[in-house]
């Protein structure tokens, strides 16, 4: 006897909240500041950004906190043109890993100031290893798009 099994389709809406803990609460008072913090690896040096409470590669604790730079380049991007579960803001928008100055790891953030009507205009100015610098939202409510994203130098 073959079992016979249906499915159905149900989207599920879970609002929740979650404690950021002592690391990343320090890195989005500072961004509240308009400052961008790291920790760094008292083994090995690397400053990471965001924050970690630990070296992912010397496994020891991170607790030295250093000011960053808020300009960096752009290490890879993609433009995000239809909405999805999640997305930071309205599309379209380009999502972006920043290598800030001085610092050992990739921040994953948006993009801006551009005009997204033409893509192949946007082809033509961002490229990898394009410099940008951090733009700050007037209003700051203590998370990640207090920088409201980075714009091109």
């Amino acid at each position: 006897m073959a079992k016979y099994y249906d499915t159905l389709q149900h989207n599920v809406w879970l609002p929740y909240k979650f404690a950021v803990g002592p690391v990343y609460g320090r890195f989005y008072e500072g961004l509240q500041e308009e400052k961008i913090w790291g920790n760094k690896c008292p083994e090995c040096g690397k400053v990471l950004v965001p924050p970690r409470s630990f070296c992912p590669d010397c496994h020891v604790d991170m607790d030295e906190w250093v000011e960053v730079s808020q300009e960096g380049e752009v290490r890879l991007w993609t433009l995000a043109d239809y909405q999805f579960f999640g997305a930071p803001v309205d599309p379209p928008f380009i999502g972006a890993l920043i290598r800030l100055d001085k610092t050992d790891c990739d921040l994953l953030h948006i993009i801006g100031g551009l005009d997204l009507s033409d893509l192949e205009a946007v082809k033509n100015k961002i490229k990898r290893g394009i410099r940008v610098k951090a733009v700050w939202n007037e209003e700051k409510q203590g998370h990640m798009l207090d920088l409201k994203y980075f714009e091109l130098v």
